[in-house]
């Protein structure tokens, strides 16, 4: 039994560490047999509920305290995710002429929470992890009330969907698996904490192949209409990254802060979007969430290595690595 854990827990650590890697080899999956994952997109919102559920057994009611502690930086975070990045993706789809569904995927991708991923490469950038744990966290929650809102204020006109089933969506595949994660840690702590280091292996899944099954049901569309998604996509990141910083800066951050905005504006749920986007839209509205999964992870990847090399100015980084399980 011990040598299974073992090995299990080597395999954990190995997803996590080649998350990026793994989720481009998802993406190219979708492309050799299309047809073969396609069928999997019914099973997005199932694999995201288990996903975010996953993300709330990593939660403690101390990820909250730091809104009561530095309440500037928490809501300057929380304002730079929700107004830079919805208004980047309008933006940036409307000087490309990306137009129906298309446009409403990158707005959605804009206007969801920042990702589950964002922690890790916060902790490996060297910038404050509590912050970016926290800002993670309540975006989250605020999700079901901003995200709707903010799609159908920048793409109503081309959605056949109202605010209260978006709401009621993202309560489901969203809220309540992250309050349950929450409720199952805070009573079962130390049976949760025995089996943290293994979540990566069931995150990362989750997320390889939603990219898999979105890139699949979407193959045909790729050769029309891919290389300016992708030009798309990899703007909309740099534009979070880029204005997170320097929201960051402008409010008087520290480095350690600053980089910790900058990566939660830049990195997207994008889980969410393919699951809102395959529920309520077309599978083509979830293509753009599934190419900035790819690509919002290699970029965040490249940026930590770079920041890696570049120590914080003491005054806000991390002093402790608390969720080695939230990839």
């Amino acid at each position: 039994m011990a040598g299974q854990r073992g090995v299990l827990r080597k395999v954990a650590d190995f997803t996590g560490r080649w998350f990026a890697l793994l989720v481009v080899l998802g993406g190219v999956v979708g492309l050799l047999i299309p047809g073969q994952v396609a069928v999997l997109t019914d099973y997005i919102p199932l694999l995201l509920g288990v996903i975010m559920f996953g993300m709330g057994l990593t939660l403690r009611p101390a990820d909250f305290a730091l809104v009561l502690r530095r309440p500037r930086a928490v809501l300057l975070g929380l304002a730079a995710q929700f107004l830079v990045m919805p208004l980047a993706a309008w933006s940036v789809s409307w000087a490309l002429g990306l137009t129906g569904m298309l446009l409403a995927g990158m707005v959605l991708v804009g206007s969801a929470p920042g990702g589950t991923a964002s922690n890790v490469i916060v902790y490996l950038a060297k910038g404050d992890v509590a912050l970016s744990v926290t800002l993670t966290s309540v975006a989250t929650l605020l999700a079901p009330l901003l995200t709707p809102l903010l799609v159908l204020w920048l793409a109503g006109s081309d959605l056949p969907v109202g605010f209260w089933s978006l709401f009621e969506s993202i309560v489901q595949i969203v809220l309540v698996p992250v309050v349950a994660g929450l409720l199952v840690r805070a009573l079962a702590t130390r049976l949760v904490e025995r089996v943290l280091p293994y979540l990566p292996l069931v995150s990362v899944t989750g997320i390889v192949v939603v990219v898999a099954a979105v890139v699949g049901a979407n193959s045909g569309v790729i050769g029309d209409s891919g290389v300016l998604l992708v030009i798309a996509v990899i703007a909309h990141n740099a534009i979070g990254l880029v204005l997170g910083y320097f929201a960051g800066r402008v409010s008087g951050l520290d480095e350690s802060a600053r980089r910790a905005v900058s990566i939660e504006v830049g990195m997207q749920n994008s889980g969410l979007s393919a699951s809102l986007a395959t529920a309520h839209f077309a599978p083509l509205a979830a293509l753009p969430a599934a190419l900035f999964s790819v690509w919002h992870n290699v970029s965040g990847s490249l940026l930590a290595t770079y920041w890696a090399r570049r120590p914080a100015r003491p005054g806000g980084a991390p002093s402790r690595w608390p969720l080695r399980s939230r990839r």
